[in-house]
């Protein structure tokens, strides 16, 4: 969707990496996961390679917003985040929406990370 949309999966600006926001969509173009928590895990998966891409990880991230459509997936999302962050432990928003872009969609996530010059 990036060129079609005109975005960047993630931005860096000096130690600071930006990644937008990620839905589960499989590399594949098939269907997402059904559950929320094997959605989630697969944003945290999209996210992941996106941050290594950008020369960051998981550890480096500082915020996340979790974007559900139903706060009743408040605890599964929140399980498969707290699995990718539990030691990191960056500050959070999770928000319910009405609709996220595609109706098979129950979560979206985005990041933001920083990572220390000496590191790169």
């Amino acid at each position: 969707m990036e060129p079609v949309v005109g975005y960047s999966r993630a931005v860096v600006v000096g130690p600071h990496v930006y990644v937008a926001g990620t839905a589960p969509i499989p590399r594949d173009g098939g269907d997402p996961p059904t559950d929320v928590y094997g959605q989630t895990r697969l944003c945290l998966e999209i996210i992941s390679g996106a941050l290594s891409e950008a020369g960051a990880s998981l550890a480096d991230v500082v915020r996340t917003r979790l974007y559900l459509v139903a706060a009743d997936d408040f605890e599964e999302a929140g399980r498969a985040h707290g699995e990718a962050f539990a030691s990191v432990r960056p500050a959070n928003t999770t928000v319910v929406v009405a609709a996220l872009v595609d109706p098979r969609w129950r979560v979206e996530l985005e990041v933001e990370a920083v990572v220390s010059l000496a590191g790169r």
